[in-house]
C-alpha cells in the first residue's frame, strides 16, 4: 500500500551549506584572519590561540554541522 507524502515535506536538492554552517564558517575565517593579523604585528600567543580555534575546532565544526 501507498503512503501518502508527509505534509510539509520538501523534495528536490538540498542547499550543500545551511544557515548554520556558513555561520560558522564565516567565524573560522575571521578568527584565522585575525590570527594572521595578530602574528603579523608580534603578538604570538594570542595569534596563536585564534589560529587554533579557526583551524582545529571552528572549521570542522563548519563541515560537521
Amino acid at each position: 500500500m501507498l503512503m501518502p507524502e508527509a505534509i510539509g515535506e520538501k523534495k528536490g536538492p538540498r542547499a550543500l551549506l545551511g544557515p548554520r554552517n556558513l555561520a560558522v564558517l564565516a567565524a573560522a575565517v575571521l578568527s584565522v584572519g585575525a590570527g594572521y593579523l595578530l602574528l603579523q604585528a608580534g603578538s604570538t600567543s594570542a595569534a596563536a590561540v585564534l589560529l587554533v580555534l579557526g583551524y582545529c575546532v571552528l572549521f570542522p565544526v563548519a563541515i560537521a554541522l
